[in-house]
């Protein structure tokens, strides 16, 4: 029992300082993404992107760049360019670069990977739009996508509320713009809170209960210096096989990544994993509810075909030039030192006082948002983030009664 014990205080804190490496890289992300939000109108996206060419594509792929990287809006934003007259394949070249080529995704696998897994998501991401292109243009029914779009204009709220913003340059220097990303700082940290504590909690579980062999049976090949390509492929295929079941988005999935490197498993496995955020249970329902469950199990069945082959394209390209990362570098994520004085200290510091600023300031104009239980997804996640929060609570305090 006392052995447990220790290790559920050590799980907690373990979450605790994953979180606390990554906080400010959430805040800096979401406050860029919010800016854009404001200043840059969904009218100005949609007018460039009704065709599936270059141009379109690489409009899409920037939008999505600049956008935010919570799945779920990226969904919602997407069935809204698609709704309006844009291309599948630019609507889903934004999708993949929402959620792939944003920049605090990329701060925080800098923070738990290494650079390496840095330039693979950012070169990952253009791979899987590329590819995505190819296989969506020689493969997609013309009918299917017009059954689609007239699916998602049913399913679209015709209120975006951008149709009359004010220009950018009015919005920057007045309150009423800085107001306006205030509440989308607060309603991003809203979309994600959920999925965050959830995926933190379990990255901090696993990394501390699960043992190495487990990762070893489940991720074939995991701790081999060389694996062979039949490992390889089938560490990518247990990578999004593994997401699809979890509730976990984009950003949560990198402190379980950070754990599968400390595990062994090889870098295409983790990039195949990390790829995986579109390919969960819960995303697979949104895009059937938006566009039918035909479209829906298309996309499926592209994206996994994807990020497969964008998994091994980089293993293998990363390995012709002798820059995969070495496996005996991975640090544990037990082992790490998180609570310390250095730049992550006053970064936190800093964006926290932002953020309690920006949440003073919506709270003022218009309370807080209500929590999200319409749907079956909506409660499941919210009851395990409450789970997650009492057992890092109790887990952290467990010293102080243990000790009484």
């Amino acid at each position: 029992m006392q052995t447990f014990l220790s290790q559920w205080h050590q799980s907690a804190l373990t979450t605790l300082g994953l979180f606390w490496m990554a906080f400010w890289a959430f805040a800096l992300g979401y406050l860029i993404s919010s800016m854009v939000q404001v200043f840059v109108t969904r009218r100005r996206m949609r007018e460039n992107l009704g065709k599936a060419d270059a141009r379109s594509v690489g409009l899409a792929s920037f939008f999505g760049f600049i956008s935010s990287s919570c799945s779920f809006a990226a969904l919602a934003t997407t069935r809204a360019l698609f709704a309006k007259g844009a291309s599948l394949i630019p609507s889903l070249a934004f999708l993949l670069a929402s959620t792939n080529l944003v920049i605090e995704l990329g701060i925080v696998i800098a923070i738990f990977l290494g650079w390496q897994f840095v330039v693979a998501e950012y070169l990952g991401g253009i791979l899987l739009i590329l590819l995505m292109w190819v296989l969506v243009a020689v493969s997609l029914p013309k009918h299917l996508e017009k059954e689609a779009r007239e699916h998602a204009r049913e399913a679209e709220d015709s209120d975006d509320g951008s149709e009359d913003s004010p220009s950018w340059k009015k919005l920057l220097f007045s309150r009423k713009g800085w107001a306006r990303v205030a509440n989308r700082y607060v309603m991003e940290w809203h979309m994600v809170w959920r999925d965050v504590t959830v995926g933190f909690t379990v990255a901090g579980i696993i990394a501390v209960f699960v043992p190495k062999t487990f990762f070893q049976t489940l991720f074939i090949g995991a701790g081999d210096a060389d694996p062979a390509f039949w490992q390889v492929l089938m560490q990518c295929i247990v990578g999004p096989v593994a997401a699809f079941f979890t509730f976990i988005g984009s950003m949560g999935n990198i402190p379980l990544a950070a754990v599968l490197f400390g595990n062994g498993v090889a870098f295409a496995g983790i990039m195949a994993f990390i790829f995986s955020d579109l390919v969960v249970l819960p995303v697979l329902r949104i895009q059937a509810r938006y566009y039918d469950w035909k479209m829906a199990l298309y996309i499926l069945a592209v994206f996994l075909l994807i990020l497969v082959a964008s998994a091994l394209l980089l293993h293998y390209g990363f390995s012709a030039f002798d820059l995969l990362p070495d496996p005996a570098s991975a640090k544990q994520v037990v082992d790490r030192d998180f609570f310390k004085v250095d730049y992550t200290l006053f970064f936190n510091i800093g964006f926290a006082l932002m953020s309690a600023a920006f949440f003073v300031w919506r709270f003022f104009q218009s309370g807080m948002p209500a929590l999200k239980t319409a749907s079956i997804k909506e409660k499941i996640l919210l009851a395990l983030a409450v789970v997650a929060l009492l057992w890092l609570a109790v887990g952290a305090l467990l010293p102080l009664w243990t000790d009484v």
